[in-house]
């Protein structure tokens, strides 16, 4: 780096993240933070905290997205946007989401201690529910803010025990009766770990992301009929598994079919009435398909919908296939991502341009403002798991990229 740029300090960007990581802190070390539990709004208190320190402005929009605004020069200029998530898996690591939250407040206290002025406001976005585990919608704040999924619709969402995003955000004091707007964007960046090996792999420390793969998941319904285990002769038994035992090789072979880039994921798997000794009278499984290329992505959902009913028909059951989430792919603004290679390249740091394989809000973002997005590697691809791991050095890396990236875009003048 010349000697004349900022830098982050990376040692307060390492020890912020542990200290989130204190918060829903799993006995295996990992992170136990979902949406909107008393832990997610301790996570968010302490960055409130901490962005007030730095003399930035902090609000909560009614679908509990939380913005952090330092000022422009220009206040009424569009901003130019970076964040990403603090909630978790409920087996979560350390780094997945809240590096780009804590990397885009690192950057903005950077500024601050080198009394550096930029045209355009810089916020940093909290997006509310990415992770989708608590309630049944992954990028869900994202998708509100972007205009993809209503308000209501989100607001209504519910978890296992019934209980609400709406009364989760009023028990919060989250005013969720407040129209959504959506100031004006002139870009957005996200920083985020890989979550996969490819950057570990080919030893390189910054991935340019050009794009999100296609995904999809699916819940395939088989209805059969209960029956004794014992007595029930294997011929007169209407056995869902049958349909499992069928469908499970058939759909593999048509994601081989489909070269390395495909991918297929088994969830979930449940029987009714899950006891040993009784024939399920119903099985559900989910699966998740996804596929860089439209043509392959599209190829292998009619394939994986025709086994599915094929099988069905077969064995003289009822049931469906139905698609209960997709997220088409996304190319990146061309604008942004050369933006993000200049930064990469000033910093002499060796890039790959990839494709992202995991869904991350700046694919709703993208939808309505120029986005891109940074990579950096993690320990052996691993994510969604506790012992998900990042390399400080790599962590500072990739903030030193979006430091570079948003004042490119956001212009500095002092």
């Amino acid at each position: 780096m010349l000697s004349d740029e900022v830098e982050v300090d990376g040692e307060r960007l390492w020890s912020r993240l542990m200290s989130m990581a204190g918060i829903g802190a799993t006995a295996n070390g990992g992170c136990n933070r979902q949406a909107l539990t008393d832990a997610d709004m301790a996570g968010r208190r302490l960055l409130t905290r901490w962005a007030g320190e730095v003399g930035c402005q902090v609000r909560v929009d009614a679908i509990g997205n939380l913005f952090v605004r330092r000022a422009g020069r220009e206040e009424a200029s569009p901003v130019v946007m970076t964040g990403s998530h603090l909630d978790t898996q409920p087996t979560g690591g350390k780094f997945d989401g809240v590096f780009g939250v804590l990397a885009g407040l690192e950057v903005l206290e950077t500024l601050q201690d080198a009394g550096i002025a930029t045209r355009h406001p810089i916020e940093v976005a909290v997006w509310c529910n990415e992770e989708g585990c608590r309630f049944p919608m992954a990028m869900m704040g994202s998708a509100v803010w972007a205009g993809t999924l209503p308000l209501d619709t989100a607001l209504a969402l519910a978890d296992r025990a019934g209980v609400t995003v709406r009364e989760e955000l009023r028990r919060f004091g989250v005013p969720t009766q407040l129209p959504m707007t959506r100031q004006p964007v002139k870009a957005a960046l996200e920083v985020h770990i890989e979550q996969g090996p490819v950057l570990e792999q080919r030893a390189k420390r910054i991935g340019v992301v050009t794009g999100v793969q296609h995904m999809s998941r699916h819940e395939i319904i088989v209805e059969g009929q209960e029956a004794h285990a014992g007595p029930t002769p294997m011929k007169l038994r209407r056995d869902p598994i049958r349909v499992l035992a069928e469908v499970l090789p058939a759909l593999y072979g048509a994601a081989r079919e489909r070269g390395e880039e495909a991918r297929l994921t088994v969830g979930i798997i449940e029987t009714s009435p899950g006891s040993p000794n009784t024939v399920p009278g119903r099985l559900r499984f989910t699966v998740d398909l996804r596929h860089p290329e439209e043509h392959e992505y599209s190829a292998l959902r009619i394939e994986a919908e025709r086994v599915v009913r094929s099988a069905l028909q077969r064995h003289g059951l009822g049931g469906q296939i139905r698609c209960v989430w997709e997220a088409p792919g996304v190319t990146f603004d061309a604008a942004c991502v050369a933006a993000v290679r200049e930064a990469t390249a000033a910093l002499g740091l060796d890039a790959l341009d990839m494709v992202s394989g995991a869904g991350h809000d700046s694919c709703n973002v993208a939808a309505v403002v120029p986005t891109a997005m940074i990579f950096v590697p993690c320990a052996g691809g691993l994510s969604h798991n506790e012992a998900e791991s990042a390399a400080p050095a790599d962590l500072e890396a990739g903030a030193n990229v979006l430091l570079r990236t948003l004042l490119s875009l956001a212009v500095r003048v002092a």
